[in-house]
């Protein structure tokens, strides 16, 4: 099973149909994703919806098909306090991530943007995370941003300059109280990161 976002509402991928009060099944051959999106958006009454197909193996990929991809790293950045990485951009908080360029490779584009993001140096990745996936909007046209996280530790201890250029207004270390504070600001793929 995977999940989409569209905001903090769950496009599901299964194999299942199953009724729930606030669900819409669709079949994932059959479905015109935009139109799904926009009823999504419209309705306070849709909490999730599930898209469905017999072959589990497929699903992702089906899916991916649908609408334009924009593959992007990030990082979940640790100090050597323990405290995470985070960045305040269109009034959410949020973990540093940017689109990957033309012949990158994706850890090598983790760390350019968690570097670009905040002014973090030294950077070393410990391990993948779980890839996410939301839908945006851009130019009129709805893209699937496909995020590879990076879980990765430094010692830097300089000072953080947030990129403004890119919107963010602020690169914060949190510890463990402040960053339960701010996932209650923030994305739902971030929160299920976390």
């Amino acid at each position: 099973m995977h999940k989409i976002f569209v905001g903090d509402k769950p496009i599901i991928l299964t194999t299942t149909f199953e009724e729930k009060e606030g669900r819409k099944n669709y079949r994932l051959n059959r479905v015109v994703l935009s139109r799904v999106i926009r009823k999504m958006n419209a309705s306070s009454s849709i909490t999730e919806v599930c898209l469905v197909h017999k072959n589990e193996k497929k699903l992702l990929k089906k899916f991916l098909k649908k609408l334009p991809n924009v593959e992007a790293g990030g990082g979940k950045v640790y100090n050597d306090k323990g405290k995470i990485l985070f960045i305040f951009r269109n009034g959410k908080w949020d973990l540093p991530k940017g689109k990957i360029e033309k012949k990158e490779g994706i850890e090598e584009a983790a760390i350019r943007e968690v570097e670009e993001e905040t002014g973090v140096e030294g950077l070393k990745i410990v391990k993948p995370l779980e890839t996410t996936y939301h839908i945006f909007k851009r130019n009129g046209r709805y893209k699937i941003k496909v995020t590879y996280w990076f879980e990765m530790k430094t010692s830097y201890d300089g000072e953080l300059s947030p990129e403004k250029k890119e919107g963010i207004t602020k690169a914060k270390w949190l510890g463990k109280k402040k960053t339960k504070k701010a996932l209650e600001n923030s994305y739902a793929n971030i929160r299920a990161l976390i």
